[in-house]
């Protein structure tokens, strides 16, 4: 009896057991460590001046907004000469995984950092030079300096009109040309007089050169300055009697003009931003030029979002007639819209540079039919025959 009672416990303390080693150990739950991008932001200006600069600072906090996994810094008013050493500064203390450099000067700079830190990622902005860790990036308005130039044409009054511009590069002398094309379709007795300003913002010489331009007869300005001084100006005359029509630049304006601006462009850098940080957080970057109009959503018409034309001007833009070859007579508020169609088409997509088209020296630029090229836009030196001006060398 007794050996059977050692029996049943042993087996019991040997049933206990392998239950005790059978029932699975509680496990402290595992977190995974979320990927982490920290992306560096060179402006050639402040973020305060309501261009170029403030629109990429828009840009930069719309990703970090949107982005959890992001964390974003910037470094303001940088010139051409300190941008090795301020790259240096967010690769080296801030430990940026990608640094943006937002102006053309920045180029060479930014490609000399890319072989110096191959392991980091570098965009260049409105450039055209690559290296296997750096790419390109822009937003073009050349397409919405051409819609501006319709209403310009159309508006004047005395066939003269203003442009003020930053400096003379490719990108800001391609879109003085599309504004003065837009002109002359309409309106082929109107001339664009051109200024240089020699810098991208400067308020104090940006009111000298529009004054200036009024005061030679001209009622309509366009512009490349990161200020709403131009807009300003424009109101200040319009207020006391004389209409400046003005075409805002880069930002919202309207609200500095709302009785002188017409339109103007806008841009959206969170477009570009997104997509591209949103490559390199999936390791699907790549290398190349990413380039954005308004097919693919880069940019709008207008003084201020949503508003592509100063309801103030609606009513003389549908009165004023054109023909069309192809759409026949049509007002150059219809034309406007019509063209924002054709832009954003992928088939069709219209080029407001083709032949025949002649430069102010009276050269061929463009043959009868022959369109221009990426390759000529992008690195184009001269000015469009309805052009008073120098494109300084």
């Amino acid at each position: 009896m007794k050996k059977l009672l050692v029996i049943l416990l042993m087996g019991f303390l040997i049933v206990l057991s392998l239950s005790i080693a059978c029932t699975p150990k509680e496990e402290k739950p595992t977190t995974v460590q979320e990927k982490k991008i920290k992306a560096g932001f060179i402006y050639v200006g402040p973020v305060g001046d309501l261009g170029w600069t403030y629109a990429h600072d828009v840009g930069r906090k719309y990703v970090e907004s949107k982005f959890p996994w992001l964390e974003t810094v910037f470094v303001e008013a940088v010139s051409e000469a300190d941008c090795p050493r301020i790259i240096d500064r967010l690769i080296n203390e801030e430990k940026c995984d990608i640094v943006f450099t937002t102006s053309f000067g920045y180029m060479d700079a930014t490609v000399e950092a890319a072989k110096k830190y191959p392991d980091k990622l570098f965009m260049h902005c409105s450039g055209y030079k690559l290296e296997k860790n750096m790419g390109t990036y822009f937003i073009d308005f050349y397409e919405l300096y051409y819609l501006n130039g319709l209403m310009a044409g159309a508006l004047t009054k005395s066939n003269k009109i203003g442009y003020v511009g930053a400096h003379p590069i490719p990108e800001v002398v391609r879109h003085i040309n599309a504004f003065a094309l837009g002109v002359k379709e309409v309106n082929p007795k109107a001339k664009v007089y051109v200024t240089w300003l020699f810098s991208w913002y400067d308020p104090a010489k940006a009111r000298e050169a529009a004054e200036s331009l009024i005061a030679q007869g001209v009622d309509a300005i366009a512009f490349t300055e990161d200020s709403a001084t131009i807009v300003e100006i424009g109101q200040d005359y319009t207020s006391k009697g004389k209409q400046i029509y003005t075409f805002a630049h880069y930002s919202p304006m309207l609200k500095s003009g709302p009785d002188s601006c017409v339109s103007g462009q806008l841009v959206k850098w969170e477009v570009a931003y997104e997509e591209i940080l949103r490559r390199v957080y999936t390791n699907t970057f790549e290398s190349k030029d990413y380039l954005y109009l308004l097919y693919n959503n880069g940019c709008e018409l207008g003084g201020d979002f949503g508003t592509p034309i100063n309801p103030k001007f609606e009513n003389e833009l549908k009165t004023k007639k054109v023909f069309d070859k192809v759409l026949g007579e049509i007002s150059v508020y219809d034309l406007v819209f019509k063209r924002i169609e054709q832009f954003k088409d992928p088939v069709g997509k219209y080029n407001p540079f083709v032949g025949p088209l002649y430069d102010n020296k009276g050269n061929l630029r463009l043959k009868e039919g022959e369109e221009g090229t990426f390759v000529l836009l992008w690195s184009i030196d001269w000015f469009v025959d309805n052009i008073v001006g120098e494109v300084p060398k």
